[in-house]
């Protein structure tokens, strides 16, 4: 509800393995750009959500690698290589009037122009060209995440979004 804090757990990035002997972690963000992970502190680890304080991370060839307060070995940074790094929604911010977090979106209930429901939004991801919508109802569907050619409309009161889309493909 508008007003009210939302600590939603976002999924941002994993963390992808080991760097060197002092506790370094390698990290790959789900974020744009990708040094963005490195703004949101703190870091919620794992299924139990263990809360982790980011001290320091930087650019390093093609991914990043940090320094998390608490982790100074080897031993304790394999600990929690493949966990999932989320933070609270509220550490967000706010999208622009004509952008969407992929979290928001999910769920939403996919209908065309004409009127016909193709099922609701199950996930996003990214290609090279457009993001593209997988969209589930009686048949999944991948539609092309383009504004204004088939992405009509995004009505959150209402949880729908509005495609120009043949429901036969």
């Amino acid at each position: 509800m508008p007003g009210q804090p939302d600590s939603t757990r976002i999924v941002v990035g994993h963390i992808a393995g080991v760097y060197g002997v002092r506790g370094w972690l390698k990290v790959m963000s789900e974020t744009d750009p990708p040094e963005g992970i490195l703004s949101y502190s703190p870091w919620l680890l794992g299924a139990d959500a263990a809360t982790w304080a980011v001290s320091e991370g930087k650019r390093h060839g093609k991914g990043l690698v940090v320094s998390l307060r608490g982790c100074d070995d080897r031993d304790r940074a394999a600990s929690l290589v493949g966990q999932d790094i989320a933070v609270v929604r509220d550490q967000l911010p706010p999208p622009s009037p004509d952008e969407f977090y992929w979290v928001d979106l999910e769920g939403l209930s996919v209908e065309t122009t004409e009127g016909v429901a193709l099922g609701s939004i199950d996930h996003l991801f990214a290609t090279g060209a457009n993001d593209v919508i997988v969209v589930k109802g009686d048949r999944e569907r991948l539609l092309p995440f383009v504004w204004g050619d088939v992405v009509k409309d995004v009505d959150f009161e209402q949880r729908r979004m509005l495609v120009d889309w043949d429901p036969s493909f």
